[in-house]
């Protein structure tokens, strides 16, 4: 038998899974928590990382490995190959006004046109000018930018400061892939290729590819889907052993595409942390307007991609204060009418990417002393999470499924809240489209096993993912007119 292993390091936890390599089953598993937080130290994902493969078996036994990611996360290295501080994750907010400069002084239209999207607080672009402007004293000392997945890939290698690893900070060794690469803002998914203008306008300072002559920031070298990046190093245990084959590793979705085996026509609605869509295209999309971000996807072709901050926390926020967990929410919502009697959640409690209101707040709209019941406030709670994302799934059907494109087949409805009944009811009412809900499973660490599986053999495996029955289209309009109206 022969055994691969994908890695799922996400914003609240670190998931490895083992499967086999030629009928894709679940050999085993393991999982750590992450850090709380916005901005996070790197060594509590490293940690986690070696933890979770220690639980799930070690690898020993694994002849590839291939790490997927959250995306945007900003890991600045110095010289000596440490971090210089704490990571900014992708739900930091305080480079917004970042982002509205670099639109000024780039273009929306010609930041679509170089890289496929426009500058939000979530992209890493944003995220380098922000300490450009507020720390230049740790961006003077930065000598390579990665993302959690690149670096973490490095870590996993042998790769980092002398004293922490064993084969030291070579910088040049850094990888990342497509997918993870087009969410940065200074990478296009249409010329596959840095747009090192727009990097030096984001930290100041110019950067070159890892591995390319010359001075400059190193930024990852981009790996295409088959490739590696390496091995990992021999152990104490087996000095003799060339490693495990190291995969190029992905972007959270990206991974969950492949995951999913998703083809394209297909659109991905996931509610985690963050909510997004994304289809799976043929073409780079450039989106002049920001709201949906043309990224690539780790097959080699395209993933547009909207994401909103507000998703399946709203679900925990409302529960908490019902006093009740997810199954009583979900058994609440249901007794509740389509529009929950003209009660309406928007719920941007974080503030929001899609629409881009980084300093919104939530609010809570059309109550009577009729309405104010619990069954109410459960059923706008889910409503109101899943507008939003309905929102987007409008957008990436305006900009990528128009035209010539053909309209998605199907929606493919996955996370943890996919499972909820009450999610389930209600998306098949707001999408008006089939929804099928895959088995519950891990689908972004899935899809970096099937990464490292195509690494190992120069074939991407076909394996089957079992899914439930699809929910009958159920369109209730009143549920996204009323809602319209307290939109800001």
């Amino acid at each position: 038998m022969t055994y691969v292993a994908g890695v799922d390091s996400s914003t609240q936890s670190c998931k490895v899974v083992v499967r086999d390599l030629e009928s894709g089953a679940l050999v085993r598993s393991g999982r750590v928590g992450h850090p709380d937080g916005t901005e996070v130290d790197p060594a509590a994902w490293w940690a986690a990382l070696q933890e979770a493969v220690a639980s799930a078996g070690g690898l020993d036994d694994v002849a590839a490995i291939s790490i997927a990611g959250q995306q945007h996360g900003m890991v600045v290295l110095d010289a000596d190959g440490r971090v210089i501080r704490d990571a900014l994750l992708w739900n930091d907010t305080r480079s917004a006004q970042a982002a509205r400069d670099l639109i000024d002084e780039v273009g929306a239209d010609a930041y679509a046109s170089r890289v496929g999207v426009v500058p939000v607080a979530s992209f890493t672009a944003t995220k380098l000018r922000w300490l450009r402007d507020a720390e230049p004293a740790n961006a003077a000392r930065v000598a390579a930018v990665a993302l959690p997945h690149d670096w973490l890939t490095w870590r996993l290698r042998g790769y980092g400061p002398a004293d922490e690893s064993p084969l030291g900070p070579d910088l040049e060794a850094l990888t990342t892939d497509r997918s993870d690469a087009s969410g940065t803002a200074y990478w296009s998914a249409a010329t596959s290729a840095y747009d090192l203008d727009l990097f030096e306008r984001a930290l100041g300072r110019p950067g070159r590819e890892a591995g390319t002559a010359g001075d400059g920031v190193v930024l990852p070298r981009v790996l295409g889907p088959s490739e590696s990046a390496g091995r990992t190093p021999a152990t104490p245990a087996t000095p003799a052993s060339d490693g495990v084959l190291v995969g190029p590793g992905a972007g959270d979705n990206a991974g969950g595409a492949l995951g999913l085996g998703a083809t394209e026509g297909d659109v991905v609605v996931s509610i985690g942390t963050s909510g997004t869509v994304f289809a799976v295209t043929a073409d780079p999309v450039a989106d002049t307007s920001g709201t949906v971000a043309g990224f690539a996807d780790a097959s080699g072709i395209s993933l547009p991609l909207i994401a909103t901050l507000n998703a399946a926390r709203v679900l925990d926020s409302i529960a908490g204060l019902l006093g009740v967990d997810h199954d009583g929410l979900a058994e609440l919502a249901l007794q509740a009418e389509p529009g929950a009697g003209g009660v309406v959640l928007i719920p941007y409690f974080e503030g929001e990417r899609t629409p881009n209101l980084p300093d919104a707040k939530a609010s809570l709209h059309g109550l009577t002393l009729a309405t104010i019941r619990p069954v109410n406030l459960a059923r706008a709670a889910i409503e109101g999470m899943l507008c939003g994302l309905a929102d987007g799934l409008d957008a990436v059907r305006r900009v990528a499924l128009s035209g010539d494109r053909r309209r998605e087949q199907r929606i493919l409805l996955i996370g943890g809240a996919a499972q909820n009944p009450a999610v389930a009811a209600v998306a098949a009412q707001v999408f008006d489209a089939p929804v099928v809900i895959p088995s519950p499973g891990e689908y972004v660490a899935d899809g970096a096993a099937v990464q490292a599986a195509w690494a190992l053999t120069g074939t991407r495996p076909n394996w089957t993912v079992e899914s439930a029955t699809p929910l009958a289209v159920d369109t209730q309009p009143v549920i996204r007119e009323q809602r319209r109206q307290y939109l800001p």
